[in-house]
């Protein structure tokens, strides 16, 4: 019997092949997702491509039913699988266990229509006992599975290709919204206002440098006269000042510069001793083995690998047998690894750093799915990077996860804490100065793993911090006394690991889905990193001012963590998907109609305005040719482009007004030309800007070509305008005829050109960026405009055609020279030629004046 294996690529098709029989077994690889929803409009097939749903590739009218097509990239990878298949007397399919994996699994079968017997194999390791398990045991294809990811697949789409022209026409060309992404850059944006908001407090207090039998110790200041020295966290963030209901003297002591300094010089020549100690002993346990979350968190702290290099790292670990699967929610382990852990802990550690008990944890992650096991080195021997051969960043990579899963087995480490309390000076104000230490009494998982922190200034639980023998009323002695200034800080920026942090405690997105959600992010130019940060840009709020102006539900965090739920729920097989998109679409707060709203009552100038009381009277505001500055300056109103490294959290007022005062001169030379080395210059007409090749005087006529709708003066660049001075550029052949298709800009603005036949750019279009594609579909419409709606037949005295045309204040007859409107309510495919005579003739009998006069 030949039995067929189809998984995903070409390094886990390899890695199987070793562990099944070479005669009675082929793998191979479907190099992912072999169909999709179209991605383009090329995609579609050409009997659909006259139907409007088509490009969007779902059918909404009909149970929102989805437009699979096989890419052309896949169309051998197809045939080749159908060749191997004739050959088989079964077919197994061996796809990832995760929805996407049952996704590819379906597809495959859908496609290749086997008649063979079609087994589903599912195993979460790529070993010989794992294999051989998952063949002795196959199952179905989980079609809840499949929906609940065809769901996914078809919201996804729904949101991005219908939200998305919405951002063109009121933003700017080249946006996109995204069902989990819009929310992501919503929390960057948030957060980044929260700084832009936050007003700096400075605050003083001391630290004391002291010495106890030949070993110094640091404290540091925490009352005078029994009343507590201020805090970063006693102050308002949004005003400086300390927050109410807190009264300097009495509640709290705020010290200035002066009185900071005064005290530190009298408190180092005084007399300190200990008042008080308190000592305790405290455990902590191992981490969870690692999620993804978990492990792209991590790998950022330690590594420095963003989220998509983890998985990619992950991805070869796991395809080349070393890993179990790397995506997964769950932090549950299997007995096997359970026992191969216990016994690498024994033999490396000793039994003294053995938990006691195997343990098991919980998952915290909302919405978790536990089907799956959590992230482990792979088989029943827990090997070491080093005994496997790994090197380089898998290396690390794996050995982050080796020690992360023995940990998880290993004995609670215990600490001993030690605070002492220690008074200063023999006359008042008394002040109370504390210092604290931690010694390590029995390490237990310190040994192989130490959880990292997003706070750069934590210390490490595994680092000692050893206080001297102390005992009440011994009098150390003071080294030095010196006055610290401090200020409070506004909430830290977004890295990727608290964003993915953040992502999974909010219920928003799936392990697999963060990589791709970020990369995104950064893509759009919706965020720049930025020494590990997120920081998001002009754009990213301007988008966000909209989605959260017409699409509120679509950003807001529970409603994204409630769609999750809904896809667990259908994956679950307690909830049907066509009632549940219907909803999402269709229903009174339905996505249908946030459209339309945003369509009709969106003012783009005013939704993609930044503004804040710091930055008056100055605001910034986001165009389709990038962000500018607007405010007045010397009693006029004007405007200058901001540089494109320049983000909202960095602009003052000062900054504004600087950029406005640098760029006021109407006319400028913008740089010189590469090729001509003429100079390509900005003006104004009396039509309006322009962009010019060469000097008047100097070069006879030179080229001039108006800026489109929606460039600000204020943002050209010398490479705005080159491309301006392309301009007419051909887009190619067109089908029917040969001929030229040309987009340029004339006096009335942005067009397309083909023959005699021009056509305007909609709002939406970009000059720039237009494709032939795109340019052929509004010459159509053109010409369709060109034609009547149908001809009526012909008038019975003239012999003149009598048509039927749609007009711009609705549709008419025409006959030769007259045109006659049709009646309100009138239906015009029912109407006849009798009909149109006599409207017609009702025109013609007219006076001229009156005709002219009811126009």
């Amino acid at each position: 019997m030949k039995r067929l294996v189809v998984v995903e690529s070409p390094t886990k098709a390899r890695t199987i092949r070793n562990f099944l029989p070479k005669d009675g077994f082929r793998v191979e690889a479907s190099m992912g997702h072999i169909r999709d929803l179209p991605a383009s409009a090329a995609e579609v097939p050409e009997n659909l491509k006259h139907e409007a749903w088509a490009r969007l590739g779902v059918r909404i009218d009909r149970d929102f039913e989805p437009l699979y097509v096989i890419p052309r990239d896949k169309r051998k990878v197809v045939q080749q699988l159908k060749e191997a298949l004739k050959e088989a007397d079964e077919l197994y399919i061996a796809t990832d266990e995760d929805r996407e994996g049952e996704s590819i699994g379906w597809h495959l079968v859908e496609v290749l229509k086997p008649t063979v017997p079609v087994r589903r194999m599912v195993f979460h390791e790529i070993t010989r006992e794992a294999i051989e398990a998952a063949l002795r045991s196959p199952r179905q294809i989980d079609l809840n599975l499949v929906e609940a990811q065809e769901a996914r697949r078809i919201l996804d789409r729904l949101v991005g290709y219908l939200v998305s022209p919405v951002l063109w026409r009121k933003i700017a060309p080249r946006l996109s919204a995204g069902r989990v992404q819009s929310a992501a850059v919503r929390l960057l944006v948030l957060r980044e206002k929260e700084r832009i908001a936050f007003v700096a407090a400075t605050y003083w207090d001391l630290k004391a440098l002291l010495e106890h039998e030949g070993q110094r110790f640091e404290a540091v200041l925490t009352h005078l006269d029994g009343i507590r020295i201020v805090g970063g966290k006693d102050f308002d963030e949004h005003t400086g000042r300390l927050k109410a209901g807190l009264v300097p003297g009495r509640e709290v002591i705020l010290l200035d510069e002066a009185q900071a300094q005064t005290l530190a010089q009298r408190l180092s020549t005084e007399r300190w001793r200990v008042v008080d100690l308190e000592s305790r002993t405290v455990s902590r346990s191992p981490a969870p083995p690692f999620i993804t979350s978990t492990l792209q968190q991590e790998a950022s702290r330690k590594l420095g690998l963003s989220a998509r290099q983890t998985m990619q790292i992950a991805q070869r670990l796991y395809e080349q047998g070393y890993i179990t699967y790397m995506r997964t929610d769950s932090t549950h382990l299997s007995q096997e690894a359970i026992e191969a852990s216990r016994r690498a802990i024994v033999e490396r550690y000793g039994k003294a750093y053995l938990s006691p008990q195997p343990r098991q944890y919980q998952s915290r992650v909302r919405n978790a799915q536990e089907a799956h096991e959590a992230i482990r080195p792979a088989g029943r021997e827990m090997k070491t990077a080093e005994e496997l051969g790994l090197k380089g960043i898998d290396a690390a990579l794996y050995d982050l996860i080796w020690k992360r899963t023995i940990a998880s087995q290993m004995a609670d480490a215990r600490l001993q804490l030690l605070t002492v309390h220690l008074d200063a000076g023999d006359r008042p104000p008394i002040a109370r100065f504390r210092a604290s230490g931690r010694t390590i009494e029995f390490p237990g998982f310190f040994r192989a793993y130490v959880e990292g922190s997003d706070d750069p200034e934590a210390t490490l639980e595994d680092r000692e911090q050893p206080l001297p023998p102390l005992q009440r009323g011994d009098q150390p002695r003071c080294q030095k006394v010196e006055a610290q200034r401090h200020e409070t800080r506004p909430p830290a920026r977004y890295t990727e690991a608290t964003l993915v942090k953040t992502l999974e405690q909010e219920g928003i997105g799936r392990p697999s889905t963060y990589a791709t959600i970020i990369d995104t992010v950064l893509q759009r130019g919706y965020a720049i990193r930025r020494n590990n940060q997120l920081v998001p840009t002009f754009m990213a709020f301007a988008t966000n001012n909209l989605l959260e102006t017409c699409f509120q539900k679509l950003v807001d965090l529970g409603f994204t963590a409630q769609m999750e739920e809904a896809l667990d729920e259908i994956a679950a097989g307690r909830q049907k998907t066509v009632p549940y998109l219907r909803q999402f679409y269709e229903g009174e707060e339905g996505l249908e109609r946030m459209i339309d709203a945003a369509l009709e009552h969106i003012d783009p100038r005013e939704v993609s305005t930044i503004r804040f009381p710091q930055w008056e009277p100055y605001v910034v505001r986001v165009g389709r040719y990038g962000p500018y500055v607007e405010g007045p300056l010397d009693g006029q109103l004007v405007t200058a482009s901001l540089p494109p490294e320049l983000t909202p959290g960095e602009v003052t007022r000062e900054k504004l007004e600087e950029i406005l005062r640098g760029e006021q001169v109407d006319d400028r030379v913008l740089g010189l030309d590469p090729k001509t080395g003429l100079p390509v210059l900005l003006r104004r007409g009396p039509y309006g800007y322009y962009v010019q090749l060469g000097d008047d005087e100097a070069h006879g006529k030179p080229k001039r070509v108006a800026l489109p709708p929606g460039m600000e003066p204020a943002v050209v660049t010398l490479e705005h305008a080159q491309e301006l001075l392309k301009l007419p550029r051909q887009l190619g052949k067109h089908p029917e005829t040969g001929a030229p298709v040309l987009v340029g800009i004339g006096r009335y603005g942005p067009y397309v050109q083909h023959g005699r036949t021009f056509a305007s750019l909609k709002e939406e279009d970009d000059v720039f960026t237009l494709d032939l594609e795109r340019a052929l579909e509004l010459l159509a419409e053109k010409e369709a405009r060109s034609r009547p709606l149908r001809s009526l037949g012909r008038h019975p005295e003239t012999g003149d055609p009598v048509e039927l045309w749609e007009g711009r204040y609705g549709p008419y007859v025409k006959c030769g020279r007259t045109n006659a409107s049709l009646p309100e309510g009138r239906a015009p495919e029912a109407l006849t030629l009798e009909e149109a005579l006599e409207l017609l003739r009702t025109k013609a009998q007219k006076p001229r004046y009156a005709r002219r006069k009811s126009r």
